[in-house]
């Protein structure tokens, strides 16, 4: 996971986009070490003075559910900017209508 994002993380700063889409249907909860990586990595670093918008598909799993609503709530003070989706259509329906 910490591979994946920390790629994510490039691209989204090398390519300067600012949209992503996280599909997170089928994930398991986070672990505490990874809740605590999310949130000093990328959270606190992604952006860095850049508005990113994160559309989320919510886990199907309920305890994942509730560990993806913790990391989402700590990262509310950051300039990452997400929104929490059931299905994939209404998460790019709104990455769509932002005008960035």
């Amino acid at each position: 996971m910490q591979a994946f994002l920390t790629h994510a993380s490039q691209l989204l700063r090398v390519r300067g986009w600012r949209k992503m889409l996280g599909d997170q249907h089928q994930m398991s909860p986070f672990t505490e070490e990874e809740r605590a990586w999310i949130q000093n990595f990328w959270v606190n670093s992604t952006a860095q003075g850049h508005s990113i918008y994160g559309a989320v598909i919510l886990p199907r799993d309920v305890f994942a559910r509730l560990s993806v609503n913790l990391v989402m709530g700590e990262a509310q003070e950051s300039a990452l900017t997400y929104r929490l989706f059931d299905n994939e259509i209404e998460a790019k329906v709104w990455l769509t209508q932002l005008k960035i």
